[in-house]
């Protein structure tokens, strides 16, 4: 087998002799009159049309002054059959001893059936439209190694239909999504992915520096204080689907760069936001893959409303015997100690349980269901439960182990609100860093009145992983992040 650089060194002196031959190597564009996928589907209503197509050749079978091109583009596959009678010798020549696989070809010619019954094209011209200078893996051996697909996104898109199968889904459920909220009267806005505070979640920020104003900034970790804001402005309606970034530990349901979807609403209410998620959730799931139901691994899952409802210290106290309320801060930390977690003993009594809660609880939720008033100290933004006052009124969706969307009634008092981001100033200097910083212009805008509000956001990518049935959400992002081969240990 050829070594990679041999092949390229082969490719290279390929393109030499076409330039040679006076062949122009990348022309601009191709006028084609049809796909491949459009071949196929009206291949018996085009026959004797003079066609022309294009796309990659995928493999090259020469039976001396003939060959068999296997020509793909994105919408299918088709055979290509070329012989000198047909396109001349100086053409085929060029063909057999020049062409490779991976090269872009534009094909003029008409359909036929081989002898084998396949439906082909037959060439009655050719150009080159682009010479590849490296080899593309081999249909049947593929790119197997997950590190390689990922950092060779275009090579794994090119080989695994399953893997353009899955970002077809990503994409339907961004159009679902958006659709879904346009035709409730949201509307889609922009907000500053820069931000001089990173604020709207607990989460360590990603800093960088403008050098114009000789300023740092933040990479936003969420959009919530800015579309809040719009609130303030008059609207009532918001959401955004952009980009948010954290500087966090990277795993099979985390990426430091992610999609997120958040949404706010005058005069809701927690409450009529769980009964309008059910409704969206359910109709985007079927939009996207046809059913409210999803087989995940050996479980069915059904989004099917209504879901079920459960608190969060009563689920803690269900799943692992502790008593959220009758234990101190010590007394919980020790408690969770004894269960085998390390927890940083900096971090409050809320963020301990949420810890809990993470690595104990969640894993056993399986079916669609709203985990509901969390501990006000892990709820900065959210207004208190009528009920109790030391829980949110806040809820999260949890299927199978992960948690997908996170929402609650946005606390609108300004002086409540600054006393909130004062406790979490506290809590970063007795050690902990994630917490939401002291946001003074945010609580001026407070102070202008904000109307009564429903707060929502969805992870993007892990509900595109799980409708394509894959465990990690490095198969539904393009580009994961990943360390640089030449930092590698």
């Amino acid at each position: 087998m050829k070594r990679a650089d041999n092949i390229r060194e082969d490719h290279l002196a390929k393109r030499e002799g076409l330039l040679k031959a006076g062949v122009e190597l990348y022309p601009a564009g191709s006028p084609r009159t049809h796909t491949l996928g459009q071949i196929l589907k009206d291949f018996d209503s085009l026959t004797d049309q003079n066609l022309l197509v294009a796309g990659r050749i995928r493999a090259v079978r020469l039976h001396g002054r003939a060959a068999f091109l296997d020509l793909k583009d994105a919408s299918g596959r088709l055979q290509i059959f070329v012989s000198e009678a047909n396109v001349g010798k100086i053409l085929f020549d060029q063909l057999k001893e020049y062409y490779s696989e991976g090269d872009f070809i534009e094909v003029a010619g008409q359909t036929m059936v081989t002898k084998a019954g396949e439906p082909s094209l037959a060439a009655k011209n050719l150009r080159l439209l682009s010479k590849s200078l490296r080899s593309v893996p081999n249909d049947w051996f593929g790119l197997k190694d997950k590190e390689a697909r990922f950092r060779r996104r275009y090579l794994d898109l090119l080989l695994n239909d399953e893997t353009r199968a899955a970002f077809v889904t990503r994409s339907r459920l961004i159009m679902a999504l958006r659709q879904f909220l346009n035709n409730a009267g949201f509307l889609e806005v922009e907000t500053p992915i820069l931000q001089t505070l990173p604020g709207g979640a607990l989460a360590r920020p990603f800093k960088t520096h403008l050098n114009a104003l000789d300023l740092d900034l933040y990479l936003r970790v969420a959009p919530e204080l800015y579309l809040k804001r719009l609130l303030v402005g008059g609207f009532e309606k918001v959401y955004e689907l952009g980009r948010a970034f954290r500087n966090e530990g990277m795993d099979s349901s985390h990426n430091p760069e992610f999609t997120i979807l958040e949404f706010y609403w005058a005069y809701q209410d927690r409450e009529g936001l769980m009964g309008f998620t059910e409704k969206m959730i359910s109709e985007v799931v079927a939009e996207v893959t046809g059913s409210t139901s999803l087989k995940v691994g050996d479980q069915m899952i059904s989004f099917k409303p209504p879901w079920p409802r459960v608190g969060f210290v009563d689920l803690l106290k269900n799943q692992t015997g502790l008593d959220f309320d009758a234990l101190d801060h010590e007394a919980l930390l020790k408690a969770v100690k004894d269960l085998g977690l390390e927890i940083d003993p900096a971090l409050d009594k809320g963020k301990i349980a949420d810890e809990l809660f993470k690595k104990k609880c969640r894993g056993h939720i399986i079916q669609p269901t709203f985990i509901i008033d969390h501990p006000i100290e892990i709820s900065p933004l959210a207004k208190k439960a009528s009920q109790n006052a030391t829980r949110a009124a806040r809820f999260q969706l949890v299927v199978c182990g992960n948690e997908y969307i996170n929402a609650y009634n946005e606390l609108n008092d300004p002086l409540e609100q600054a006393e909130r981001f004062k406790a979490q100033e506290r809590a970063a200097q007795a050690g902990d860093l994630e917490t939401q910083p002291f946001d003074v212009d945010f609580i001026e805008a407070l102070e202008y009145g904000m109307p009564p509000a429903a707060g929502w956001g969805l992870g993007v990518d892990r509900l595109a992983a799980l409708l394509a049935g894959l465990g990690t959400l490095r198969e539904v992002i393009l580009f994961p992040t990943m360390r640089p081969l030449d930092l590698k240990s």
